[in-house]
């Protein structure tokens, strides 16, 4: 790279983050880079701080120290409605969708936020196509099963156009099935976006192949590509309960 070619920053970063409850440090000292384009997963055992960290990413928690930028713009502070303008989609563990409404209707409303100003007609098309749902589209979301209600939620996050999304648990409660289409979904939209994905199903983790970051009592244990994290020994002792020296 020549000397006046700029570098490109990272899409998302956070420095020295620390989050304190009490008297309880659950992220401490945290620090994390996500590369445009990037796929990243963040795995750990319960009580890990990979729920903290991701809320804090996303604004529901505001960190006692540190730094979070995405795309050099701080988002500590901001409000959630203002980091998704900004072009970070959120899709939490529980489906936050219009029951009463169509499928079609749901991904309309979301559709006519979406953040490149696009024809919501045109945009709302784009969705149902890309998550596979047109044959679900005039169907209303309370008589759908449990995996389809999530595909629609998704959709909804997508349709906003977002850079980032940020999944938290994307297949909890699905079938095998469900799962592998989930599984195929991500791994589509990753050619398109960037994505954090929060997830304790190491055979899906597996099966969408992404790099991996390791949470343990609330700092970074380790992290890189899936099969090398998976099979490190530090990360099997963690699993299985054992003590072992965090190398953040």
């Amino acid at each position: 790279m020549s000397a006046s070619e700029p570098t490109l920053q990272p899409l998302l970063q956070a420095n020295d983050l620390v989050m304190r409850f009490g008297g309880v440090t659950a992220i401490d000292q945290v620090n994390f880079t996500l590369q445009h384009g990037e796929l990243r997963c963040l795995i750990g055992p319960n009580g890990a701080g990979k729920s903290a960290f991701f809320k804090m990413l996303s604004g529901q928690l505001r960190p006692t120290a540190g730094a979070i930028t995405f795309d050099g713009v701080n988002l500590v502070g901001r409000e959630r409605h203002r980091i998704a303008q900004l072009g970070l989609g959120i899709k939490t563990q529980v489906p936050n969708v219009f029951e009463g409404l169509s499928v079609r209707q749901n991904l309309l409303v979301a559709a006519r936020r979406n953040r490149l100003g696009d024809p919501a007609e045109q945009r709302l098309e784009q969705v149902l196509h890309q998550l596979r749902l047109e044959a679900l589209a005039d169907r209303r979301v309370e008589l759908l099963a449990h995996g389809q209600r999530q595909w629609v939620e998704l959709g909804l996050v997508v349709a906003a156009a977002p850079r980032l999304l940020l999944l938290d648990e994307p297949v909890a409660g699905m079938s095998d099935e469900e799962t592998e289409r989930t599984a195929e979904l991500i791994l589509e939209l990753a050619r398109e976006v960037a994505l954090v994905v929060v997830e304790h199903d190491i055979p899906f983790i597996r099966r969408i192949g992404s790099n991996v970051t390791v949470f343990h009592q609330g700092r970074i244990l380790t992290e890189g590509p899936v099969e090398a994290v998976l099979s490190n020994r530090d990360v099997q002792d963690v699993y299985l309960g054992r003590q072992v020296q965090s190398h953040a």
